[in-house]
Parts: C-alpha cells; structure tokens; sequence
C-alpha cells in the first residue's frame, strides 16, 4: 500500500511540475515526428499534446490566437506570406526536414507524353502555387518570366507550348483529383497520406537543395521558452534523424 502510494505521490508531483505543449501539425509526416518525439519530451517534463489538422490556414490562426502554443508543417516561404497577409508576428524555431514537391500522373508515365491542351492543377496557395511553376519551369514544360520565383502566378507563365490548362485547388484536395486530371503538382505530406510513393510515383520531384524546409512554428512570446527549447533539440537528435531516413526513405529529408 505505501509503494502505491509513493507512486501515485510520484505521478501527481510530474503532473504538478510538467510543463505543456500543444503543436499542431498535419499528419503525415509532421504529426508522426511529434509523436516520436513525445516519450523523450516526456522524460524532460514536457508533456507534447498533438493536433492535427488537414488545411495550413487554421494551424496558423490558432497559435497566433493563443488556442495552440505552436506548430509544425510550412515552410518559411509561406509563413512570411501568411505574416504579410493576415498581420500576424509568428517566427521560426527551428528547420527539421524538406518535403519535396513533386508533379504525379495517373495517365502519364513522363512529362514528354503531356498531351496538348492537358490539366494540371497546382495548390492555390502563393508561395506553393509558385513553387510548383517553378519545378515546371525548371523541368522545361513552361518557361515563367524572367525565371519565375516564389511568388509567380499561372499570368507569369510566358511560353506554354502545350497549351496547358492549369487548375488551382487547395493543396490537400489536389490528391483526390489526381485521376481527374492529366498532371497533380503534390505536396509530399499529401502525397504520402494518398499512398504515393514519391521516389518512384513523382515524374519529376525537387532536389534536395530545395529552400523550402519545414519548420517548427511559435509566437515570439514563446518561442524561447523551456519546453519550445527541448521541442527543438528533440527534432534536431540523431534519433529523429534516423526516424525520418528508416520511415520515409528519401521522400523526407532531414534538413539538420
């Protein structure tokens, strides 16, 4: 009865003194890093309490409200375009992994047999609606203005031979029309929630010196607190490390 008693003492002490964390984060592969992370983080006092999500707008809304402390599933381009466009002050913490873009057919089995007139459809999102130009752009399909950058829209496409038809979707309802279409520029979270195996599906896929890592996101007012710091050194072990090359096999990087 009295070891009981001290356990039970015990469990109500770590509860007492345990600090708090609640990230949000799309489910693959961002929530299942957290959650790896979560018994380690347990032995430092940090209790991590996972949210996912399925959209990249609410993620944002609820850490820069209060309602969630952080999250992790963008990468700087967007967070500053979000910044800029909603007045909002969230900052980075820390770059963990690179989730290549890559463009998926079901119809074709290379970008040369792109028939004439062909649907692509891109996320509607700024910063990865340019980004999938950009790797269209790179792999010769269209050529964008002065090269294009971030931000170039489907009006900065300047030679479109093929006389391509380019939809925009949100990007986490792009995979659900990939039969639908002739070509689907695919975030890789939602490539791999869709089954796609990147290394082998993608026609043509980013290179891993891509800039847009992914990166653990908070509030400037918390993003040097105790338990964000031990966050950030638990995504930047060797462990995790491993986790993402054994678990993903090339279709997530660790960018640390």
């Amino acid at each position: 009865m009295k070891k009981l008693l001290a356990v039970v003492a015990a469990v109500a002490a770590f509860s007492a003194n345990a600090e708090s964390l609640t990230v949000a984060a799309t489910p693959v592969p961002h929530a299942e890093i957290l959650k790896f992370v979560q018994p380690q983080l347990a032995k430092e006092g940090v209790e991590l309490k996972v949210k996912e999500f399925t959209d990249y707008i609410q993620p944002n809304v609820q850490v820069a409200e209060k309602r969630l402390d952080a999250n992790f599933f963008q990468h700087q381009p967007y967070l500053d375009e979000f910044n800029k466009a909603k007045g909002t002050s969230l900052v980075s913490v820390a770059g963990v992994h690179l989730e290549p873009l890559g463009a998926y057919s079901s119809k074709i089995k290379t970008l040369a047999e792109l028939p004439s007139g062909a649907t692509v459809v891109i996320p509607n999102d700024a910063t990865n609606g340019g980004r999938a130009l950009l790797l269209l752009n790179k792999a010769g399909v269209i050529r964008l203005k002065d090269g294009g950058n971030i931000l170039s829209t489907v009006k900065d496409i300047a030679e479109n031979s093929k006389n391509l038809k380019f939809r925009e979707l949100e990007a986490a309802t792009i995979p659900r029309v990939l039969t639908q279409v002739d070509l689907a520029l695919i975030n890789t979270n939602y490539a791999l929630e869709a089954k796609l195996n990147p290394e082998k599906d993608a026609l043509v896929i980013e290179g891993s010196d891509s800039p847009y890592v992914n990166i653990l996101v908070a509030r400037p007012d918390n993003k040097d607190s105790d338990a964000m710091k031990k966050l950030a050194a638990a995504l930047h072990s060797p462990e995790v490390k491993q986790f993402i090359n054994e678990k993903y096999k090339g279709a997530v990087i660790p960018a640390f």
